[in-house]
């Protein structure tokens, strides 16, 4: 049997091994998401909120399988939480380094101090759901603050 950090479930759920940063492994998977987004970006509209939708239900999935296998809730090896929530912050924007950057940012900052309802998923949910959904809406509201930043500038 390979040792836990080798399993799939657990290389996906850590970002492949961004999770096992020292310092910060929410960071380094949000940096993940955002190459994972540059890489992505020249994919029609479509195909990316697809992948994106993929993600975030696969997200889902394997953060609760890796839940169980390091026997901690929401453990901090766990970031593909911020990967997914760096792909919703990201969608339907161009691939511009000010973009990425400001998405990074804002997406970290939102994630950190999870504003309404990210505040309650995250002390009531439990399982994979509590661990991504906070996620989900600190990148749907991030998303929405760079849309309106777009069209204001």
């Amino acid at each position: 049997m390979p040792r836990p950090a080798l399993r799939p479930s657990m290389l996906l759920a850590t970002g492949f091994g961004a999770g096992y940063v020292p310092i910060a492994p929410g960071t380094a998977g949000s940096a993940v998401g955002v190459l994972l987004f540059y890489l992505l970006s020249p994919l029609p509209p479509a195909w990316y909120l697809a992948i994106t939708v993929f993600v975030t239900l696969a997200a889902i999935w394997f953060s609760g399988k890796a839940e169980k296998i390091l026997g901690a809730n929401d453990p901090p090896q766990v970031v593909i939480d911020e990967i997914a929530g760096q792909l919703i912050t990201l969608a339907l924007l161009p691939p511009d380094w000010r973009y990425m950057l400001a998405g990074f940012l804002l997406f970290r900052l939102l994630d950190i101090i999870k504003p309404w309802p990210a505040n309650k998923i995250n002390r009531d949910m439990h399982g994979g759901a509590g661990i991504v959904l906070d996620d989900v809406v600190a990148g749907v509201y991030a998303n929405l603050l760079l849309q309106i930043a777009r069209a204001v500038f």
